[in-house]
């Protein structure tokens, strides 16, 4: 593992990044790089009404599937599980040819890797790359559904100038291995990289890239331009909220109700991480000329579990953050800078790692278990049907399963201060819920009071978007009653959990 990291902080650090599919930082404190975090997916949770147990098959949800470990089921049996599945794409870190096999005539997108190693031999000799292509390529397509080869990970912020300088030479020659063998532009070419290339993140409309990276990147960037093909990164809010602990940062990067970050320059207002640090690579690509070329989002994803002086994992807030990414990806709203499509985007990852170094977290990503049960369910099975975990770390049962069937409401604790009630109100009535009951003249308005009006707008969020936990958050000024706080003429809607 290396232990070259970088955070791009923005009042916090929210830049994390993975390196060679390790988790590493760099404490980017004295760089003083703010990111005023704030995003226009105003209508995140509205659209959680229509979007929160849709199941069908979206071409913009992939996931990673690693192989450090010894306890992975057969690639036959993870081919039929990924079909009961959503997910549509699967990102390789190497070029695995029974995996490859495996997803024969699926339709799955596969995206293989080459990995740092070969860089060199890539670069210097096209020979080797036209042998690499007609072994991991060629014997497997189209049967095998591969959409993209990436070409090293990370390398750019890797410390290795030899790599970096003959990362352009590299992807070149497996273009031109690809194009001898008539399959250019059918499989596209490119490299992963990791959100330390970013020297500015905030606000997101200000990105731009590390100065000592911008030679080699307008190269890769006109290949790209000139080929189709992505510009892929690896975004972890996760690490962002682990470098700043406070329950707005945790909300901002859990897609939670939140008071969003606004950007200076244009004033657009931020309400999740990933949506800013999308858009701040966006705007580093876009000042560079490159405004033409598409963002894939290689790798993100939330540990479910972790050491005990971790900060951030555990199966809660792993669940918020899959599961409130993948209702944003379906609701189209895509970001503030790029309206109306979905970035593609691979969470990380398929299973767990358990032969993988560092902390707990490290071998905690996985939405699988071996035996291919889900770890927790974030909505990706085509039926729509949940398998509550046996472990003991289980989080409370949700509406589809059979047990424990309550009608509950969602409330301000006690002890909420004014200006927070205000907040949680004008969020829940600025991102599209029906607060009419509580203007003047409604049902709900008397008594007119921030505590009483708060209570039913939180409730109508939590009852609209979906009953789960982490709508009933706001940043933790909120939690689940089962009592009844209708009065009057005033009825509060319930649900069960």
């Amino acid at each position: 593992m290396r232990s070259d990291m970088l955070f791009l902080s923005w009042n916090s650090h929210i830049l994390g990044q993975k390196q060679n599919n390790t988790r590493v930082f760099f404490d980017s404190t004295t760089m003083a790089i703010t990111l005023p975090y704030a995003t226009t997916t105003a209508l995140l949770f509205a659209t959680l009404l229509l979007t929160f147990n849709l199941a069908k098959s979206q071409s913009f949800i992939g996931v990673n599937y690693g192989q450090v470990a010894d306890n992975l089921p057969p690639p036959s049996a993870t081919a039929k599980l990924l079909q009961s599945t959503s997910i549509e794409k699967v990102r390789l870190y190497g070029s695995d040819p029974a995996i490859i096999k495996a997803l024969a005539n699926t339709g799955i997108g596969i995206v293989i890797g080459a990995a740092n190693g070969d860089i060199p031999a890539l670069a210097s000799d096209p020979n080797f790359a036209k042998n690499w292509v007609n072994s991991n390529v060629v014997p497997f397509y189209p049967s095998s559904k591969i959409i993209l080869i990436t070409v090293g990970n990370e390398v750019m912020t890797s410390g290795d100038q030899n790599l970096v300088n003959q990362l352009v030479p590299a992807v070149q020659n497996v273009q031109n291995a690809l194009d001898s063998v008539s399959l250019g532009g059918k499989v596209k070419v490119s490299t992963v990289h990791s959100m330390a290339v970013l020297r500015q993140s905030e606000p997101p409309s200000a990105g731009s890239f590390h100065p000592d990276y911008i030679q080699t990147l307008k190269g890769l960037l006109s290949f790209n331009n000139a080929t189709g093909s992505p510009f892929a990164i690896n975004p972890y809010p996760y690490f962002a909220y682990r470098d700043d602990p406070r329950p707005e940062t945790l909300a901002f990067c859990l897609f939670q109700p939140n008071a969003g970050r606004v950007d200076s320059n244009t004033k657009i207002k931020y309400m999740n991480m990933f949506d800013a640090q999308v858009d701040a690579i966006r705007s580093a690509l876009n000042s560079l000329g490159f405004s033409h070329v598409e963002i894939v989002v290689a790798e993100t994803g939330w540990p479910y579990k972790g050491d005990s002086n971790e900060v951030g994992p555990s199966e809660e807030n792993a669940k918020a953050y899959n599961g409130n990414l993948i209702a944003h990806l379906r609701s189209m709203v895509g970001t503030p800078l790029m309206p109306g499509k979905s970035v593609d985007t691979y969470l990380f990852a398929l299973y767990d790692e358990d032969l993988k170094p560092g902390p707990g977290s490290e071998r905690a990503f996985g939405l699988f278990k071996p035996d291919l049960s889900m770890t927790y369910d974030v909505g990706l099975s085509k039926t729509s049907t949940q398998t509550p975990s046996s472990s003991p770390s289980t989080t409370p049962v949700t509406p589809s399963s059979p047990k424990a069937k309550k009608t509950v409401w969602c409330v301000p604790k006690a002890g909420v201060s004014d200006a927070q009630l205000q907040a949680n109100i004008d969020y829940v009535c600025g991102h599209g819920f029906d607060c009419g009951p509580i203007q003047p003249g409604g049902a709900c308005f008397e008594p007119n009071t921030l505590a009483s009006h708060a209570a039913y707008a939180m409730n109508i969020l939590y009852q609209t978007a979906g009953h789960d936990p982490w709508n009933c958050d706001f940043s933790q000024t909120a939690t689940l009653s089962s009592n009844n706080p209708s009065y009057d003429g005033c009825t509060y809607p319930g649900g069960s959990t």
